[in-house]
C-alpha cells in the first residue's frame, strides 16, 4: 500500500538475466504498476509480458470485482506498457489515458487494436479528476523515450515519475543502498537526458512531492526522497559525484592490464583518495560506465589492434559518446608491439566529447612495460593529481 486508497500492483522478474538486452541484472528487476482507488478506478500502468499472468492476478486482486475506469501509460516501452490491449479488450468501458506521441506508437505494438474512442490524450499541465484525487500531468520527453509523461497526485502528494528515478533489482531484493543499482541505471538508461532531467526536476520544485512512485525499484519517501533528488540533480548536470579516478584498460595479452594496475598503485602511492581499475574484456560495461560518470577524472589504457584500437575499448568511448558524456579529464596509456595507434583512435574519439580535458603526457608502451614506461607513468600521475 502506498496510501489508503493507492495500491501496489507491481510484480517482480526473479528470472531475466539481461534488461533490456544489455544489462545484467543478478538481483532482478522489478516493473512496478499501481492502481488508485477512488470513485473512478485508475490504473499506473501495465508490466512486461514475461510477468503478465502475475500482473493480472494482483490487478484482479486489487479490484475484486470491480471494473477499472482509466488506465495511465506514463511510458510505451514495453516493460511498462505489453498488456495494454488486454486491458481494452478486458474492460470495455477502460479509456487508455497517454500523451499524443504514444498515440503515435501504439499501432507499432498493438497491431490491428482498434483504438478508436477509447484514448483520451493528455498534454503539459492537464488534470484527470478520480473524485478525491486529482492527477495532474507533466510532461517528461525523453526521459528516456519521447512519448514519456510523469503524473503527480495532489491528494496523496504522489509523483508516478515513468523511468525516472528507477533503478535495477527486484522488490524482494531490495536493500537500504537505493543509490548503487539506481546510479548504474541512470547513467545507462537516462545519462544521455540530462538537460530533460532537470527540466522535471525543476517542475517537481513547484509540487509538494511527499511520495515517488516509479516504474522500477522502489518507492521513495522521506529522506531516501531527498537524497535521490539530490543524486539526480547532480548526475543530470554532468557533474562528478564523488572524488576518484577510473582507470579503464583493454588488454590482449596482459602488458596494458600490468601497465595499468601500476598506474592504480603509483596514483594511490600519491595520495590518491580513491582509484578503481577495470577491466573491459571481463567487467560489467554498464558499471563501468556508470563509474566514468561518477568520479572526475578517467584514464584510458588499450592496446592496439587492427591499425586502432582493441574493440572494447572503442565499445566504452561510443558508450560514453552517445550517453552525452562530458566535463572530465582523461589520462591516455597506448600500447603496441610494432606501430602503436590505439591512442590515436582514444585522443580523437576524447576530443569528440563536450568539454573534456586530455592530460598529458600520453604514454606509450611497447609490448611490456619497462622502466622509462613508468618514468612516464609517474608523470602521468603527477599531472592527474594536480
Amino acid at each position: 500500500m502506498i496510501s489508503d486508497t493507492i495500491k501496489y500492483i507491481g510484480v517482480d522478474d526473479l528470472d531475466i538475466d539481461l534488461f533490456e538486452s544489455q544489462y545484467v541484472v543478478p538481483e532482478g528487476m522489478s516493473y512496478n504498476s499501481y492502481l488508485i482507488d477512488d470513485e473512478k478506478i485508475a490504473v499506473m500502468d501495465t508490466a512486461d509480458r514475461r510477468k503478465g499472468e502475475a500482473w493480472k492476478a494482483n490487478l484482479q486482486a486489487a479490484l475484486n470485482g470491480r471494473q477499472p475506469d482509466y488506465l495511465v501509460a506514463h511510458h510505451m516501452e514495453p516493460d511498462h506498457s505489453a498488456l495494454i490491449a488486454w486491458m481494452l479488450e478486458t474492460y470495455p468501458g477502460l479509456q487508455l489515458v497517454c500523451s499524443a506521441q504514444a498515440v503515435k506508437m501504439l499501432s507499432n505494438f498493438f497491431e490491428g487494436c482498434n483504438f478508436e474512442g477509447r484514448v483520451i490524450t493528455v498534454k503539459e499541465g492537464d488534470t484527470l479528476s478520480l473524485g478525491r484525487h486529482e492527477l495532474k500531468f507533466i510532461g517528461a520527453a525523453m526521459i528516456h523515450w519521447p512519448e514519456v509523461i510523469m503524473s503527480y497526485d495532489s491528494l496523496d502528494k504522489v509523483l508516478f515519475s515513468a523511468d525516472g528515478f528507477g533503478k535495477f533489482g527486484a522488490l524482494v531484493n531490495e536493500t537500504d543502498d537505493w543509490a548503487c543499482e539506481a546510479r548504474r541505471y541512470y547513467f545507462n538508461i537516462c545519462g544521455k537526458y540530462g538537460t530533460q532531467v532537470q527540466s522535471v526536476i525543476k517542475k517537481m520544485a513547484g509540487l509538494d512531492v511527499q511520495t515517488i512512485c516509479p516504474l522500477h525499484g522502489p518507492v521513495l519517501k522521506g529522506e531516501q526522497l531527498a537524497a535521490a533528488v539530490k543524486l539526480y540533480d547532480t548526475w543530470s548536470k554532468y557533474e562528478p559525484e564523488s572524488e576518484g579516478i577510473l582507470i579503464a584498460y583493454a588488454s590482449i595479452h596482459g602488458g596494458t592490464a600490468a601497465a595499468a594496475e601500476r598506474l592504480g598503485e603509483i596514483l594511490r602511492e600519491k595520495g590518491a583518495k580513491k582509484v578503481v581499475v577495470s577491466d573491459l574484456s571481463r567487467d560489467d560495461m554498464a558499471e563501468v560506465i556508470e563509474d566514468a560518470f561518477r568520479y572526475p577524472t578517467v584514464v584510458v589504457a588499450a592496446s592496439s589492434y587492427d591499425a586502432g584500437v582493441f574493440p572494447v575499448m572503442h565499445d566504452f568511448l561510443y558508450h560514453l559518446q552517445i550517453k552525452n558524456y562530458q566535463k572530465r579529464r582523461f589520462g591516455i596509456v597506448e600500447n603496441g608491439s610494432w606501430a602503436p595507434t590505439a591512442g590515436r583512435v582514444m585522443r580523437g574519439m576524447i576530443e569528440a566529447l563536450k568539454d573534456c580535458e586530455i592530460v598529458e603526457p600520453m604514454v606509450t608502451i611497447r609490448s611490456r612495460m619497462k622502466a622509462a614506461d613508468e618514468a612516464q607513468l609517474e608523470q602521468l600521475a603527477d599531472n592527474l593529481l594536480k
